[in-house]
């Protein structure tokens, strides 16, 4: 990175952002839009900022790279004073994805991809490397999309191709602003549990907006809930808010069922998976049928050559099949093992079988999640629970 650049960038190390009194006024209206905001985002953690439209959250957010410029206050990356960066250097130090993803339409995936490397002066060479190198992080194929243009990528796809642009140059510090809320539910459920992974990863400093309280239960370290002018209501962990909402604006962003959003703080790795019969799309359907063996109801998985589940079969299915390729029924939806117990319970609930599929990094097949695993799991949390406010009674 450029000399004027926050300290950390050159290596891609998180760094630590601090507010002090940052405050934004427009024109002559008598209300600032941000008033005087103070906090401090850790080294490496993802940080969300959660409010109603119109609460300042976004402006709270964009003035972190000074595409707002502060009225008054101070912003801290790494320890440097953002106002006295250069602003094109700091802004190509901190990677940036939105909801509209933001693709140059007359680029391919992999220009896009390349764009912040390229103004960095990155030789050809470095840029393709990485750039294949991110296509593969988060799960696109780069024989496939390289040469794409984004017209012909589906949302989700976009989407992907937007994080791995904010992530192309290393950049201690990502801002996402509601990057997810333009896509479908399920989609939208992938690309969490993407960056989820990703993060897991990298260790990026990540501040995130969002309206949305789940999501932002299920992604940050620490939640800032703020009200108007991003007054911050309750700035802690996500098990703290459910647990303890500071007011009843909180209380009315936890809302029914805290209880159940539990479930969105506990990853699908911290319970034990269980085991389906599984055959090779290769194989024949013989193969299958004899580890299903004779107990009703038995259902096991087909996989591809790269061990990917692809379909559901029964005795019954494949009785009557000749191959593996067409048996049964396709594998609608799989969570890997960053996903939460909220993503695995909405996949079950959606499998004729009451399962959840569990797949690894590449869409390698884990294991599966039951429906009785999450029931003894859901009641646990509810016996904490009410253990929980017996106590505090």
């Amino acid at each position: 990175m450029g000399a004027n650049a926050p300290s950390g960038s050159a290596g891609g190390d998180s760094v630590e952002i601090r507010l002090e009194e940052v405050t934004k006024r427009y024109g002559n209206r008598a209300e600032p839009a941000v008033d005087a905001v103070s906090m401090t985002i850790p080294a490496g953690e993802l940080v969300v900022f959660v409010g109603p439209s119109g609460c300042g959250k976004t402006t709270t957010m964009k003035m972190i790279n000074r595409l707002i410029e502060p009225t008054s206050g101070r912003i801290l990356i790494g320890g440097r004073d953002a106002s006295s960066l250069n602003p094109d250097e700091l802004r190509r130090s901190i990677g940036y994805a939105i909801q509209q993803v933001g693709l140059f339409p007359h680029l391919t995936v992999a220009e896009n991809i390349g764009v912040v490397p390229g103004l960095l002066g990155w030789d050809k060479a470095r840029i393709r490397s990485r750039t294949e190198e991110m296509l593969d992080l988060v799960g696109l194929e780069s024989g496939e999309f390289f040469g794409r243009y984004p017209r012909q990528l589906s949302g989700g796809q976009q989407q992907r191709v937007g994080v791995a642009r904010a992530l192309a140059a290393d950049p201690p510090v990502l801002l996402m602003d509601e990057p997810f809320g333009a896509v479908d539910p399920i989609t939208r459920g992938n690309l969490q549990d993407e960056l989820m992974r990703l993060q897991a990863e990298l260790g990026k400093t990540i501040v995130f907006v969002t309206h949305d309280f789940d999501e932002a239960v299920k992604l940050g370290d620490r939640i800032a809930v703020l009200g108007n002018q991003s007054k911050i209501l309750q700035y802690d962990t996500p098990e703290a808010i459910l647990a303890n909402p500071a007011d009843d604006t909180v209380a009315g962003f936890v809302g029914a069922g805290a209880s159940l959003k539990q479930l969105t703080l506990l990853r699908v790795r911290d319970v034990e998976l269980e085991e389906v019969p599984t055959a090779s799309v290769t194989e024949s359907p013989s193969v299958l049928a004899e580890k299903l063996g004779s107990r009703r109801g038995a259902v096991g998985l087909v996989l591809d050559q790269r061990r990917r589940p692809i379909r559901w079969a029964t005795k019954r299915d494949l009785a009557r099949a000749s191959s593996l390729e067409t048996v049964g029924r396709p594998v609608v939806d799989s969570v890997d093992r960053a996903s939460t117990l909220q993503d695995a319970l909405e996949a079950i609930l959606t499998d004729d079988d009451g399962y959840a599929v569990v797949t690894r990094s590449r869409g390698e097949y884990a294991g599966v999640v039951g429906i009785d695993t999450l029931m003894g799991t859901i009641r646990q949390l509810r016996e904490q629970h009410e253990d929980t406010d017996g106590a505090d009674a």
